[in-house]
């Protein structure tokens, strides 16, 4: 018998106060096109390459943040993604540790992070 549950992440949920500027930033960091429309008024599915990112302003509430990373981006070449984030005026939270990683916040403060993989 298999398993009814799938060990792979669908989409991750990121509580925004704006739909169409959060698609605007997020769709700027990743090189995106704007793609797609704004479903039922609140939803926004990024175009990824893998697990998807959905921006949602219907459940955004300052207490529904995330304060810790929940997930990653990733990147080739750590030290260039941080230059590209610091150039975009993002709020880059830590310095690269490790020489691994480093978090940042979007502009509704939910920390993110992007790792070299």
């Amino acid at each position: 018998m298999t398993h009814p549950i799938q060990n792979q992440i669908g989409t991750v949920f990121i509580p925004v106060s704006n739909i169409e500027k959060a698609r605007d930033w997020y769709s700027d960091i990743l090189g995106l096109k704007t793609v797609g429309e704004i479903q039922f008024g609140h939803l926004y599915v990024l175009p990824m390459e893998g697990a998807g990112i959905v921006l949602d302003s219907k459940i955004y509430s300052e207490n529904h943040i995330y304060k810790t990373p929940a997930f990653h981006l990733n990147t080739k070449d750590i030290k260039e993604a941080f230059q590209f984030m610091k150039k975009k005026g993002v709020n880059i939270t830590t310095e690269i540790e490790h020489d691994h990683y480093f978090n940042f916040q979007d502009p509704d403060g939910n920390m993110l992070m992007i790792c070299k993989c």
